[in-house]
């Protein structure tokens, strides 16, 4: 059985044409529209303009305000009948073969099918067309208002429309408004052998694995008794019987003893199982399962998730599609979660404001171990309280469960982003919303009891009288550090216990694609094109670069207004810096086991647009600079160094994997000077899925005030470095914490130098591997790296005096050697990265403000 053969629509070419709204109402009328294009089937109006090299993201308005039309012509194989099967078309879409309307649909997540009879013989030629009507159209018919306006949207109308955000939130400028058929559409040949539909559910009773598989098989002969379903290695033939809709119907349960489980990938290895279906030596692949459980703990008002009885810490992002154009992007999607795991990152959030993820997206997330938080797509709107509104709804959710309940990175289905925060933070009294209050619950106990639902992202805790808006418990959307301009001492007393979204800030990518995107760096702060990019809430008087800007100056004590006058460089360096900033002091304390916080997902993974977004990566998947912050905060076996005032320096060392760590901790406290007046390491046993605690002072076994709180005589310690190494003296992780504070003198020079070299081929094969040794005289602060056809592992990162890191490349062009350079942030120079012979060369502060020559941009 193969899906690609039953179906006559796989490789049809697809052609799209606007018309005016309600103009043309049939197919037999498209003879007059003469202004075709090729559209990709899946895809978009949108993604269809960039293919035909117009600029898609000016394509908002008019994929809003047309109707549009997808046509093919397929030739049959057989007399049918048929099955029309659509996976996800956006909202009010009617389908029409061969010029009889044959189905229609209200939502943009909602699949469907719908059967066509027979035809005149084989080889006749059938018109499939698609009708999307005008959303903005639509919009203006008048409908009952909410109980209060969404501070989000202008169009208070879409409350009543099953559809994204995307493109109709100014926040989401980047985007246009999606149009089109953005999953698949298949024209099966009932005659040919083919799974029509699939159904599986795992579960784990002690050692034992069970899957749960039911499906509807088109092709076969009635008289077929049996199939074949296998987990794995282990199998069940399943018994048929013949359903109302003629189709061969098959359900059981096949048993995995022994079960290996699946994990997030920083707690143990994501097993998963694959699912296929046999019968007549024919199999068809239906996926994979893993086996685990999933449990919350509530108590204390807290958000605690436990993976298989263990505790799991959570990090990770909000994300957003790979491709928003299209909507498609699944090999983008694979790079972009393999960066994630890579990271140490364990948890998506796949807000409401965006779209559900393809089956693609779920099965890299299952096989890298990564959990996913899935809210339903509503947000900020007051969700009607009709039957006909939660049909549609109820439909959603149970063809999304269906889609991915085997799928082991579901951890948490939620009823949708700011659904409760919007109402609490306009006054509302009454906040008992039913949709997500009692009919959605409802809903979930009867189809996947198992499952964890919240309420809402934000939401207090269940039963209580905190509100929404309260990041103190329950599940928080925590901006005190960021948009709300909080001192970076504010995680102190918020005492978060779980963040689905926290430090929104305005950042900027690198110099080099800056350049490349916007001309020159001088754009930065000012430009429309530029500012066009910026996130903004919707009424706002400030955006995220204001904010961004005031931590330049509450922290490095500069002005950005006249730095950006003066320096756009250095401004861009000290807003980068001060983002790294705020990460590293908010995540860090979160990580640290009595800080009471579970979980910590940052806004956002990735940008939409070029430009300075929330993304922690670019719109092309590279890396910004508070991705290596995060990265670093993340590690499953880490290390972290925070002030805890007037006690001084402490230290965590922090093990989640399941084998215990065992080998040797080094403290060293540097002079400005160089001197290194204490050396100390404590051989350490880590425990599997636990921790260790020391304050610095009694770690070294003597009062040593290495943050000068006890300001006795002239500041001595200017940094610190802490390294855990394994019994074999291989380094586990290292973290150098610079003192005094961020603001530190500019210097002329730090005496850094940057010394490529090749570490040979991996396992003898493929591309040269290479690394750039970076050394420094004096302590180094935010050193980063700047590369072509190269990306580091490991950027913006500190270095002690007389520190050295060596840091790994990935290649991602097709250079033969390293090029490109180092800068701190408290140097006025830079040095170009250079083969191990050749000296070491800086540029002068005179040449660091010209664009083509620029010690900081090159």
């Amino acid at each position: 059985m193969t899906r690609s053969s039953a179906d006559l629509l796989a490789g049809a070419i697809w052609r799209c044409a606007a018309t005016e709204p309600g103009s043309v109402t049939d197919p037999a009328a498209l003879e007059t529209v003469t202004e075709w294009m090729t559209a990709p089937v899946p895809g978009t109006v949108a993604g269809a303009l960039r293919e035909a090299q117009s600029d898609a993201r000016q394509a908002k308005s008019v994929t809003a305000s047309s109707d549009w039309w997808f046509v093919t012509t397929v030739v049959t194989t057989g007399e049918g009948p048929w099955l029309l099967q659509f996976d996800g078309v956006t909202a009010f879409a009617d389908f029409w073969i061969d010029g009889v309307l044959v189905a229609s649909t209200e939502s943009m997540f909602t699949p469907g099918e719908v059967s066509i009879p027979g035809g005149d013989g084989v080889g006749k030629r059938v018109q499939v067309a698609v009708h999307f009507h005008s959303l903005s159209a639509t919009l203006r018919s008048r409908r009952p208002r909410g109980r209060w306006r969404s501070s989000m949207v202008r169009e208070q109308g879409l409350r009543w429309i099953r559809t994204t955000m995307l493109g109709m939130a100014p926040v989401f400028s980047g985007a246009p408004v999606p149009v089109g058929p953005w999953r698949g559409i298949r024209l099966l040949d009932r005659g040919v052998a083919t799974v029509v539909s699939a159904v599986k559910q795992a579960s784990v009773h002690g050692t034992t694995g069970r899957v749960a598989v039911s499906a509807r098989l088109a092709g076969l002969p009635v008289s077929l008794e049996y199939v074949t379903v296998r987990v794995g290695e282990h199998s069940q033939q399943f018994a048929t019987a013949t359903g109302p809709d003629g189709y061969l119907e098959v359900s059981g349960i096949v048993e995995v003893p022994d079960a290996q489980l699946w994990w997030p990938h920083t707690h143990g290895p994501p097993r998963t199982y694959p699912v296929t279906i046999e019968t007549d030596g024919v199999a068809e692949h239906l996926g994979s399962v893993g086996f685990r459980t999933v449990e919350v703990d509530r108590s204390d008002g807290g958000f605690r998730l436990y993976v298989n009885g263990i505790r799991a810490y959570c990090r990770g992002s909000v994300w957003v599609p790979t491709d928003p154009i299209s909507l498609q992007g699944d090999g983008d999607t694979t790079l972009v979660l393999e960066r994630l795991a890579e990271a140490g990152l364990n948890m998506i959030r796949i807000p409401g404001t965006m779209v559900y993820e393809s089956d693609h997206f779920w099965d890299e997330c299952a096989r890298l171990g990564i959990l996913v938080w899935q809210d339903m797509m509503l947000a900020t709107l007051d969700p009607p309280d009709t039957d006909e509104f939660f049909e549609l709804v109820a439909a959603e959710v149970t063809a999304f469960l269906r889609r991915v309940r085997g799928n082991p990175a579901l951890a948490v289905f939620c009823g949708g982003s700011e659904t409760e925060q919007q109402p609490t933070m306009l006054g509302l009294v009454d906040q008992h919303i039913p949709l997500i209050h009692s009919r959605l619950p409802e809903l979930i106990s009867t189809l996947a009891p198992e499952l964890e639902y919240v309420t809402s992202s934000p939401s207090a805790p269940p039963g209580g009288e905190q509100l929404a808006t309260h990041v103190g418990s329950g599940v928080a959307h925590y901006f005190g550090v960021g948009a709300y301009r909080r001192p970076l001492a504010d995680v102190l007393s918020a005492r978060v216990r779980f963040a689905t979204e926290s430090l929104a800030f305005s950042i900027p990518p690198s110099n080099a694609v800056i350049e490349n995107e916007f001309g020159s760096i001088a754009v930065a702060g000012h430009h429309p094109a530029w500012k066009a990019a910026v996130p903004r809430d919707n009424g706002s008087s400030w955006d995220f670069e204001d904010v961004r800007d005031h931590y330049v100056h509450t922290l490095f004590g500069e002005d950005p207004r006249e730095l950006r006058w003066s320096d756009p460089e250095r401004y861009l360096d000290l807003g980068r810096a001060a983002v790294c900033e705020a990460f590293a002091s908010t995540l860090g304390y979160w990580r640290r086991p009595d800080s009471r916080c579970d979980g910590a997902l940052t806004l956002a993974l990735r940008d939409l647009e070029p430009g300075p977004g929330w993304g922690v990566l670019d719109w092309s998947g590279s890396p910004k600079a508070p991705w290596f912050v995060l990265r670093r905060s993340a590690k499953p076996i880490a290390l972290l160094v925070t002030d805890d005032g007037m006690d001084g320096l402490r230290l965590d060392a922090i093990n989640e994997t399941a084998n215990p760590v065992v080998g040797e901790i080094r403290f060293r406290a540097h002079s400005r000077s160089g001197v290194v007046p204490v050396d100390v390491a404590l051989p350490v046993k880590v425990e599997a899925h636990s921790s260790l605690t020391w304050s610095v002072d009694s770690l070294v076994g003597r009062f040593t005030d290495l943050t000068h709180v006890f300001r006795f005589g002239a500041r001595t310690y200017d940094a610190v470095t802490v390294t855990l190494e394994d019994e074999d003296g291989g380094l586990v992780d290292e973290v150098v914490h610079l003192l005094g504070g961020p603001a530190r003198p500019l210097e002329r020079s730090v005496g850094l130098v940057a010394t490529a070299r090749s570490v040979g081929r991996p396992r003898g094969l493929g591309d040269e591997e290479w690394v750039v040794d970076v050394t420094t005289d004096a302590a180094a602060q935010y050193v980063a790296l700047e590369l072509q056809g190269f990306e580091p592992e490991d950027s913006w990162f500190h270095l002690a005096p007389n520190g050295r890191r060596t840091v790994r490349l990935r290649r991602t062009g097709k250079a033969t050697k390293v090029i490109g350079r180092v800068r701190a942030l408290n140097s006025h120079t830079s040095v170009a990265v250079t083969p191990p012979s050749a000296p070491a060369t800086q540029s002068s502060p005179a040449k660091r403000t010209s664009k083509k020559t620029s010690a900081r941009g090159n």
